[in-house]
């Protein structure tokens, strides 16, 4: 955003530098990214003077060329060779002597003696557009006869110097994206200083109804949309090019001039932050309407595209038609033209989630828009629109032809914060004395409703919509204070070597290294979702959904309560592109809200870490020496066995069951106190839903459940047994629902000091089994520390495993 120097002074009486303005902008959060020397006009018309022609005769070899004399105040007239048409003696024109340098953009030439068909030429007589004055290049400028010969172009055309700051304005304080609002701040900072500043806004007393003749009906069908809405028409005005006061202010912010109705529109908006729109008034007829059109609907903008209005964009229509998507962009038939000689003037304050929503469905951006979806003062509607009306009558003519027009039911109020000194010391961390607090506030435009000796009762003003809490006005106060004014203390109340145990970011790095290192690719889905996903679910109900206030579309209108939707979308988007071997992992956050609880308290949100697995389609391609293999069950078993042996820690380490859900088949669930790891078959409805035509296993980690196991297992370290393993083999008849975990876990509790592990390396079925059986070929490890094992020892387990075996598990011990 650029604030121009002089049009700064227009509201504050100061003469400070510019260097000290741009420092304090910067000291009082609108941080100044550069300041710029600016003139009118690019060169200031240095070298450029008032000259009288005063012979003129046909060049004796160029028809289209004219030799010239030109008196320019010096001891002698300049010969000049000129091709405009229109030059002529007598005339009073512009001269660029030798030596004046030109700009034509960014190029520039320099004016140099030189001959033209053989006659000398020591200058250049100047159409407008040569000099930056103009656009037209139809011939030289002609001025009046009155004009003094020798007189400085730049005395003549009044250029101005001016300084522009480019200030980065924050999202959060649109109430400063004007040149009033940078001069308010800054206001307040010179006050609190002890400055005698005065912030005034120009006066308005002037207006007033010159008649009747052009009375508008308004209409607002949409008091949701639009909170307040204000207008009033001007008759016989003239459209044409705006005052030079009026064009040097907007082109030292950037702007192009284009008609003096529409200049006057831009450069209130620039002055208070209030967007203003100028409707042409033969368009409007007697009827305005405020209202949404039907879903569909197409409507051509200004930059004569059309576009297909959503039955949720607020529209500024007549009695037939629509005129402007209200608060973003016109339409391109209802602007001020140069026939235009009545317009209704339009200030409204418009419901920034309505404009934000239409603005990014539209993908339009513009300059009334960045304010509105940011929240304007709805207080300053009125003022604006005199104070345009009084401008618009200055620079273009006319009379005021209506009441003012001004529905707003519902008058927004101000924000009601205390704030209490205790808590002002605390987050600034210096007492700064209850005297200046309050003349901060004051200064601030905050109005002080009550005040006791522990603090303050404020009223804090609509415009100020990043001011709603007691932590916002201390932020202000600090601000105008001035950062700098805090000094540092002598020492710092924290430990520096502080490193969480187990290092998250370290950890994740770890893992993610490892999964790449065996094919998988990191996704990072959004977090945002669609809030139908959950409809249904028993596992991750709708009711628990985190739902946003002010979605930007029905796609995106939720929190993710689980990584695996993020994840099928990505399936599909791959395999619809013929990618259908795939590996993916995502690290990612999930979100939830007890059911029937009060979302205004923190308390009933839960957040945590995720860590998501998928495959899908083949882990090897046919090749001369190997088959096609399609992924399995057991592959993601064991990459999630992997992740684990890296914390560290084992499945052993938690409780095994069977699980099933309306998001996986057949699936295992690993728990300790609370489920950590889950994992299984997507099921075949939700593969269906996302037309997934093929097997996904899918793997979800609550990462910050794991680190917290892993962080608990300590690191034991010992020296490697002198005596050597012994390994025996088991093939087991069991029932088919007997699962290898019961296998496992049986043996450990029938031999807890010499059994150091148990393993199974084949399973089989066949009908010799009899029918709801099969095998199990169990390997089991037994070592003695402490001495080498005998036969004797080693029967005496095995026998004691097979009997355990056949009791609880019905076992039939193959030969």
């Amino acid at each position: 955003m650029n604030i121009s120097y002089n049009w700064l002074k227009n509201y504050l009486n100061i003469d400070l530098a510019p260097t000290k303005i741009s420092e304090i902008l910067t000291s009082i959060g609108l941080e100044v990214g550069s300041v710029e020397e600016i003139q009118s006009v690019k060169g200031g018309l240095e070298g450029l003077v008032i000259g009288e022609v005063l012979t003129c005769e046909r060049h004796p070899n160029a028809d289209k060329l004219s030799v010239t004399t030109v008196n320019v105040g010096g001891d002698e007239p300049l010969p000049i060779v000129c091709g405009a048409p229109n030059v002529a003696a007598g005339q009073k024109v512009v001269v660029a002597t030798v030596g004046t340098v030109l700009y034509d953009g960014d190029e520039s030439f320099t004016i140099k003696k030189s001959k033209i068909r053989g006659e000398v030429s020591e200058g250049m007589i100047c159409a407008e557009d040569e000099i930056g004055l103009g656009t037209s290049h139809a011939g030289i400028m002609v001025l009046p006869s009155d004009v003094q010969v020798g007189t400085l172009a730049k005395d003549h055309f009044k250029i101005e110097n001016d300084t522009v700051f480019e200030v980065d304005l924050t999202p959060n304080r649109i109430d400063a994206a004007s040149h009033y609002g940078v001069a308010r701040d800054l206001a307040a900072y010179l006050k609190q200083s002890g400055e005698a500043v005065e912030l005034t806004l120009p006066s308005i007393d002037d207006f007033k109804i010159d008649n009747n003749n052009f009375p508008v009906t308004v209409t607002v069908e949409n008091n949701e949309a639009c909170p307040r809405y204000c207008g009033v028409t001007i008759s016989d005005v003239k459209v044409g090019e705006s005052p030079e006061w009026l064009q040097n202010r907007l082109k030292a912010i950037g702007l192009n001039p284009i008609n003096n109705i529409v200049d006057v529109t831009n450069f209130i908006l620039h002055e208070l932050g209030q967007p203003l729109h100028a409707f042409d008034g033969a368009i409007t007829g007697d009827k305005v309407i405020v209202k949404t059109l039907a879903d569909g609907t197409q409507f051509e903008t200004l930059d004569e595209m059309k576009r297909e209005l959503s039955d949720n964009d607020l529209m500024i229509c007549n009695a037939e038609e629509g005129m402007c998507i209200a608060g973003v962009f016109g339409g391109s038939k209802s602007g001020v033209s140069e026939a235009t000689t009545k317009v209704f003037l339009e200030s409204a304050y418009f419901n920034p989630v309505w404009v934000r929503k239409t603005a990014k469905r539209h993908t339009l951006s513009t300059d009334a828009s960045f304010r509105f979806e940011r929240g304007i003062d709805p207080n300053i509607t009125i003022y604006a629109l005199k104070r345009a009306a009084l401008l618009i009558k200055e620079v273009a003519g006319g009379t005021i032809s209506s009441e003012i027009t001004d529905i707003y039911p519902s008058p927004v109020q101000p924000f009601e914060v205390a704030i209490s000194y205790k808590n002002v010391a605390r987050l600034i961390g210096k007492e700064i004395g209850t005297d200046r607090i309050k003349a901060i506030v004051t200064a601030l435009e905050m109005e002080i409703t009550e005040e006791t000796t522990e603090g303050l009762k404020l009223s804090v003003p609509p415009y100020r919509v990043d001011v709603q809490r007691e932590a916002d006005v201390i932020e202000d106060i600090l601000r105008i204070y001035g950062y700098n004014n805090i000094e540092m203390p002598n020492t710092v109340h924290s430990t520096i070597v502080y490193s969480q145990k187990p290092d998250d970011h370290k950890v994740k790095n770890r893992i993610a290294n490892q999964l790449m290192s065996v094919g998988y690719n990191e996704i990072m889905c959004n977090s945002l979702t669609k809030a139908d996903y959950y409809e249904g679910l028993e596992s991750y109900p709708r009711n628990q959904v985190v739902e946003l206030a002010n979605p930007l579309s029905n796609d995106l209108n939720g929190m993710r309560q689980t990584l695996i939707f993020g994840g099928l979308e990505s399936i599909q988007h791959n395999r619809n592109r013929r990618n259908s071997d795939l590996k993916f992992f995502e690290f990612g956050n999930c979100y939830s809200i007890k059911p029937e609880s009060e979302k205004t308290d923190l308390n009933n949100y839960s957040e945590g870490q995720r860590l998501a697995l998928f495959l899908t389609g083949n882990k090897t391609q046919t090749n001369w020496n190997t088959s096609e293999q399609a992924t399995s069950f057991f592959d993601l078993k064991n990459h999630i066995e992997n992740i684990l042996v890296r914390l560290g820690l084992s499945f052993d380490d938690f409780k095994e069951e069977d699980t099933t859900s309306d998001l996986l088949g057949e699936g295992l669930a690993y728990s300790a106190g609370k489920t950590v790891i889950t994992f299984g078959t997507v099921n075949g409805k939700l593969l269906k839903a996302f037309d997934i035509d093929a097997a996904v296993y899918y793997a979800e980690i609550d990462w910050d459940l794991l680190l917290k196991k892993s962080a608990k297992k300590e690191i034991i370290y010992k020296e490697i047994s002198k005596f050597p393993e012994v390994k025996r083999d088991l093939a087991l008849v069991l029932n088919k629902d007997v699962k290898f975990a019961q296998v496992k876990q049986i043996a450990l509790k029938t031999e807890k000091k010499l059994l150091k592990s148990v393993s199974l390396f084949d399973v089989f079925e066949g009908e010799k089994l009899g029918e709801g059986k099969k095998s199990y070929a169990v390997s089991f490890i037994l070592q003695d520390e402490t001495s080498t094992l005998k036969d004797k020892q080693i029967d005496k387990i095995m026998n004691k495993l097979m009997s355990t075996y056949e009791h609880q598990l019905g076992a039939q011990i193959r030969k």
